[in-house]
Order: C-alpha cells, then sequence, then structure tokens
C-alpha cells in the first residue's frame, strides 16, 4: 500500500483545510519542492497534489509548482482543482502530472468525463468520491446529492476507471480515524478497484489497518505535517 502524502496548495503555499473550509485553514512555511525531496528520500512514491486556487477559479493555477516538482523528483503526482476541460488536462499534463483527479464533473458532467478518457484513456485518471453517509457530495461538499457511492462506482467501473480516492468527509482533517467500514465493504463489492482512502487518517496503527483491509493507498495530510506519523516510518511502509 502507498502512503501518498497531499500537498493542498492555495496562493502557492502548503495549506491544510478543515472538511474543506477555506475559512479554516492552517498554512504551513515548508517549500513543497524540498518537502517533496526528502519525502522521496524516505521512499514515497507518491504525491497527491490539490490545487485549491484552481478549484475556486476553474483553471489551474499551480502548475509552476507541480512543474518544478515533477522535473526534480520522481514522485507520481496525481493532480485535481481546476480541471474542468481538455485543455486544463493537457496543461496539468505537460507539466508532469501522471494522474488526473477529478471529482465532481465524473458525476455531473458523465458524457464530458467519458471524453475525457476516451482521449487520454482510464489508467490517468483518479476518480475522487467526496461521501457524507454512503452519498456523494459535490461542489466543494457544499452540495449533498442522494446518489450511493455503491452506484456511482458502479458506473465508473463500466467506464473503465480503475483507480479512486474515497473521503469520508465528517473525518477529512479531524485526525479521528479512517471510515474503515465503508472502505471494507468497497473493497468487497469491488475488488478490482485500486481503492485510495482519504480522510481521518491519524497513525500508523490507521495505516496498517486500511493495508489489512486491501486499500491500495491511504492519503495522508493533516497527520503527517502534525507528525503524528513520523517521516522515519513512511522508508519501512513503503517496503509493506
Amino acid at each position: 500500500m502507498d502512503i501518498i502524502p497531499s500537498f493542498d496548495l492555495l496562493d502557492g503555499k502548503l495549506v491544510r483545510l478543515r472538511q474543506g473550509d477555506f475559512e479554516q485553514k492552517t498554512e504551513y512555511d515548508a517549500s513543497p519542492l524540498e518537502l517533496a525531496q526528502e519525502l522521496e528520500a524516505a521512499g514515497i512514491r507518491r504525491l497527491h497534489m490539490v490545487d485549491l486556487d484552481g478549484a475556486r477559479s476553474g483553471r489551474p493555477a499551480n502548475l509552476h509548482i507541480l512543474a518544478e516538482v515533477a522535473a526534480r523528483t520522481r514522485l507520481q503526482i496525481d493532480y485535481g482543482g481546476g480541471l474542468r476541460s481538455i485543455p486544463s488536462l493537457k496543461q496539468v499534463w505537460d507539466a508532469g502530472a501522471m494522474l488526473f483527479s477529478v471529482g465532481s464533473v465524473a458525476l455531473l458532467a458523465q458524457d464530458e468525463f467519458s471524453a475525457w478518457v476516451e482521449k487520454f484513456g482510464s489508467e490517468r485518471f483518479l476518480v475522487g468520491a467526496d461521501v457524507r453517509d454512503r452519498q456523494i457530495a459535490v461542489h466543494g461538499w457544499v452540495e449533498q446529492t442522494s446518489v450511493s457511492i455503491f452506484d456511482f462506482l458502479t458506473k465508473m467501473h463500466q467506464m473503465g476507471i480503475r483507480q479512486v480516492s474515497v473521503t469520508d468527509i465528517e473525518r477529512d482533517g479531524e485526525l479521528s480515524g479512517p471510515a474503515l467500514a465503508l472502505y471494507r465493504d468497497i473493497v468487497k463489492q469491488f475488488p478490482d478497484i485500486r481503492l485510495v482512502a482519504s480522510g481521518g487518517v491519524s497513525s500508523v496503527a490507521d495505516l496498517e489497518a486500511l493495508n489489512a483491509i486491501g486499500c491500495a493507498g491511504a492519503i495522508v495530510g493533516k497527520a503527517f505535517f502534525e507528525d503524528k506519523i513520523p517521516l522515519q516510518y513512511f522508508r519501512v511502509f513503503s517496503k509493506v
């Protein structure tokens, strides 16, 4: 299982939001490039990069950071935020991303998303699903839908998508532990999907539990930045 640190970028700085709320943010002084290089040296292979400026403006806004990290590390970067057209996807690809991280468009504009998949290939997408009570929320978690996570994943599976990340909104940024029961049910129903868990990861024990369930990866944000999961542990876990 891959540990996947999350770099949330706002105004070119690393931040963490609590439950996606821009009014509840914590800024970190670390340089994205220097931290990425440190993570790579510790055995990390993947990086989740979230362009919060892009999510608000509708176009990628931190491509310079993506390009710098991609050029000076070997990390496999998935990049999300502001990906709303084929030209924006091409910008992100040209800057060095290996995966496109998309969310609401996969649910709300499935014909458009299908065209993206046809052009770039299903293997280039990490589809993110944000859930509350096992139902999908969209538009930055503001709008709650009645669509079941399982119905959504069935549609994605039919489109050839095999890499998904699922975030339990109420656990994001809370260090309250991951939604193990939800992830266990997803892995059971979709055994060939590479599930990346997101939200609530707070300890080494959480990572071990997700690995035991069969998750392919776990996105770690606040727990890493607040040293709940020591960097030296990443080297050990990357061998698991």
